[in-house]
């Protein structure tokens, strides 16, 4: 029976959570594939952000497979794509695929991404069905977290008030859309605050937001135990975008050092070569490489001259 692709049901996020971990625990060959991700969450919190773009396979009513999107303003990006492994290469992923580019689509996002395995014809394969094209890796990266590390001056967005934050915001909004026409990271904040999954910091210059990054701390979060993830972090374009890069840097660390994390984790795409460098030149090393897939094939925000992190899995 050819399963039947539609909004996944809160009832079900548990079991698409268990879906998630099984298929790409087997895909990696892991012992038990229900200890893929550990006790980070990439499927709740992302159901929760924006129950709209999540999206299940069902046959005969049973969960066999789901998708997920997000939207930050008009660019927008696919992931996790599971699918039960009894029913690999039986079309499930395409029909998860074609609804999740529909939804993008209605969303009105001008680009798209997604990031796979680099190292696997078949997922290329897949998303080059639906326009989405090969262009960079993108190392997930990790470092110590150093005990004395860090600096101070920087803000946190949840010192503010509904004014102050929504003024910050706006900034940022300000920023992104200066590295990419439309690139919003309002939601994104938004859902880091409502769900308590950890903290956006901030740096102001001149009463203007010049650097942010959005930081998943701990259990319960898209780190884990012991980690701080920066899902995303830009600077203020420009001819001090380095010297901002590496405050950012600093503040990320410091952030980790007072939340008693032991690790950091963070990806960049290396088409951001300066900013990839600047990244190992301060001790992070790759544990995995993934592949930057775009919709249109356009170099969207992957340019040498933007600084920024950010992890698409």
């Amino acid at each position: 029976m050819i399963p039947v692709v539609r909004q996944l049901a809160a009832s079900d996020v548990a079991e698409a959570d268990r879906l998630f971990r099984l298929a790409f625990g087997t895909f990696l060959g892991l012992p038990d594939p229900q200890t893929f991700t550990g006790d980070a969450d990439i499927v709740g919190t992302r159901w929760r952000a924006n129950p709209a773009l999540a999206l299940g396979a069902y046959r005969e009513s049973v969960l066999v497979g789901s998708s997920f999107a997000t939207c930050w303003g008009r660019f927008g990006f696919v992931g996790p794509v599971s699918v039960h492994p009894d029913l690999w290469d039986q079309g499930v992923a395409k029909l998860l695929m074609a609804e999740t580019v529909k939804v993008l689509e209605q969303a009105g996002v001008d680009q798209a991404a997604l990031i796979t395995f680099a190292h696997s014809a078949k997922h290329i394969a897949l998303y080059q069905k639906f326009g989405f094209w090969p262009q960079y890796l993108t190392p997930v990266m990790s470092k110590p977290v150093a005990a004395t590390g860090g600096l101070d001056g920087w803000l946190r967005v949840s010192q503010f008030d509904v004014p102050g934050r929504a003024a910050r915001l706006a900034g940022c909004a300000r920023l992104t859309d200066a590295i990419l026409a439309g690139l919003d990271l309002r939601p994104e904040i938004e859902a880091i605050v409502s769900q308590r999954l950890g903290e956006t910091i901030l740096l102001e210059e001149g009463g203007e937001v010049v650097a942010f990054a959005t930081c998943h701390i701990g259990k319960g979060s898209e780190a884990g135990t012991d980690l701080l993830f920066v899902k995303f972090a830009a600077v203020r374009p420009g001819a001090d975008a380095p010297r901002l890069f590496g405050r950012l840097l600093d503040a990320c660390e410091s952030l980790a050092v007072r939340s008693g994390c032991k690790e950091i984790v963070a990806g960049i795409n290396t088409a951001r070569h300066e900013a990839y460098r600047q990244m190992i030149d301060r001790g992070f090393r790759a544990f995995m490489e993934g592949i930057a897939m775009l919709r249109p094939n356009q170099p969207g925000y992957n340019r040498s001259d933007c600084f920024v992190i950010d992890d698409l899995r």
